[in-house]
C-alpha cells in the first residue's frame, strides 16, 4: 500500500501533529509513505522520519494550478494510492482528484467544534461525495458525519501519541514533583486564563506548584491578556511561558500533572501523552476526552469553565500528592497502551484502508 499525508502546514498543532505520526507510523509498515505540505512549513517538519517522502508545495492560494500540478506529479511519480487529507486539505485533494481521478481520498475531521458551525460546513457536505472513507476524532463527530456527509464509509478512529522523540535540551523550572503541565498552543479554544484564574484561587503555589505552558505564543489579545492577569496578580514566579518544543517526552518527564481546560476539543493528543508519561491528569469534559479519562480512577474531569471545580481539583491532587498522583498516572498509562497505542490505533487505520481499496476492486470486477 502506498499512502500520502496531505495538510496545510506543520505547524505545531493537534491535527498537524497527527499527520506527522501518521507518516512516520506508516514508515514502518507499508511499502511508501509520504507527507505533503500545502501552505506552509514549521516546527513539525523537523519530526518527520528520514524513512518518510516529504514534499513542501508551497501553495500561495485556494485554486493554486502550480501547486495543483506539483502534487500531481508528486502523486503519480511515487504511485500513491490514497491520499489521508487532514483537516482542511480536503479542498485540494479534491481538486487533485478532478485531473487523477485514480486517486482515493480518506480525510480525516479533526474539528471538536464543527457540530456548531454550520455555514462553514457547506462546502465540505458538497465535496465529501469525492471521499472514500472518513476518519473522525470522536464519536460525536462519527454521529455527525453519517448524518451530514455524502460518504458510506465513516469511522471513528482515536488518535495516538508517539513516544518515539529522544530529543532533551527543555529544562523546566519550579521544584521537583510540583509541577504542572499544559501542552496547547496560546489560543482560543485552550482557555488557558482559566487555568491560571484557578491557580490563582487555589493557593497551591504556596505550596510549591508551578504551572507550564508549552506551545505557540502568538503574542496576540489573547496573549496579552493572560500575562497582563499573571503580572496583576504577581504569579510570574509560579507560572512559565516556554513557547514550542520539540522534545515533549523529556519535558513531560519533568511533570507529574498534565492539565487541559479546552471549552471544546476533538480528541487532544496531548492527553493521550500525558498518560505515556504516567501523569495524573485534570481536564475538562469536552469532545472525546471522557472515553479515556474517568474521574477518581484516572484523572479528573470539570465540566468547562467551572471555577470552582477546577479549583478544588487542582486543590486534590496537590494535597493528596502522594496517596493520589502516581496511582492515577499508572492507570491512564495503561489504559493509553492497551487502546490508544501507535500500534492499536494504526492496525485499525490499515483495515480500513484495505477495506476501501477492497471495494474499489470489486467495482471494476
Amino acid at each position: 500500500m502506498r499512502v500520502l499525508q496531505i495538510i496545510d502546514s506543520l505547524h505545531a498543532g493537534g491535527a498537524e501533529r497527527m499527520a506527522v505520526n501518521y507518516a512516520n507510523a506508516l514508515s514502518k509498515k507499508i511499502e511508501f509513505s509520504g507527507l505533503i505540505a500545502t501552505r506552509t512549513e514549521g516546527d513539525l517538519k523537523n519530526e518527520i522520519y528520514n524513512e518518510v517522502s516529504y514534499k513542501f508545495i508551497n501553495k500561495k492560494s485556494k485554486f493554486d494550478f502550480k501547486a495543483l500540478l506539483s502534487l500531481r506529479k508528486f502523486v503519480k511519480q511515487n504511485q500513491i494510492e490514497i491520499i489521508h487529507a487532514h483537516g482542511t486539505s480536503y479542498f485540494f485533494s479534491v481538486l487533485l482528484k478532478c485531473i487523477y481521478p485514480k486517486i482515493k481520498i480518506a480525510w480525516h475531521d479533526h474539528f471538536g467544534n464543527r457540530i456548531l458551525a454550520h455555514q462553514d460546513n457547506l462546502k465540505l457536505k458538497f465535496f465529501s461525495r469525492f471521499f472514500s472513507i472518513v476518519f473522525t476524532v470522536n464519536t460525536d463527530l462519527e454521529k455527525w458525519g453519517k448524518e451530514n456527509l455524502k460518504c458510506s464509509v465513516i469511522k471513528y478512529l482515536p488518535n495516538f501519541a508517539s513516544d518515539s522523540n529522544l530529543n532533551k535540551f527543555t529544562v523546566l523550572k519550579g521544584e521537583n514533583q510540583k509541577r504542572m503541565v499544559c501542552l496547547a498552543n496560546l489560543k482560543n479554544p485552550k482557555n488557558h486564563l482559566f487555568m491560571v484564574k484557578a491557580f490563582h484561587l487555589s493557593k497551591i503555589g504556596s505550596l510549591g506548584y508551578s504551572l507550564h505552558f508549552i506551545g505557540n505564543d502568538y503574542d496576540d489579545d489573547y496573549s496579552k491578556e493572560l500575562k497582563s492577569y499573571i503580572s496583576e496578580n504577581k504569579l510570574s514566579e509560579n507560572i512559565f511561558f516556554y513557547g514550542i518544543r520539540n522534545d515533549i517526552n523529556y519535558i513531560l518527564s519533568q511533570a507529574n500533572i498534565g492539565i487541559l481546560c479546552s471549552t471544546s476539543e476533538g480528541f487532544p493528543v496531548s492527553i493521550l501523552e500525558y498518560g505515556n508519561a504516567k501523569l495524573s491528569v485534570i481536564a475538562t469534559n469536552v469532545g472525546e476526552i471522557s472515553s479515556v479519562i474517568q474521574t477518581s480512577k484516572n484523572g479528573i474531569l470539570v465540566e468547562s469553565n467551572n471555577l470552582s471545580q477546577l479549583v478544588s481539583a487542582m486543590e486534590l491532587i496537590a494535597e493528596n500528592k502522594d496517596a493520589i498522583q502516581e496511582k492515577m498516572g499508572n492507570q491512564l498509562y495503561e489504559i493509553v497502551k492497551n487502546k490508544y497505542s501507535e500500534k492499536v490505533v494504526i492496525n485499525q487505520y490499515l483495515t480500513s484502508l484495505h477495506y476501501i481499496c477492497n471495494i474499489g476492486n470489486k467495482k471494476k470486477l
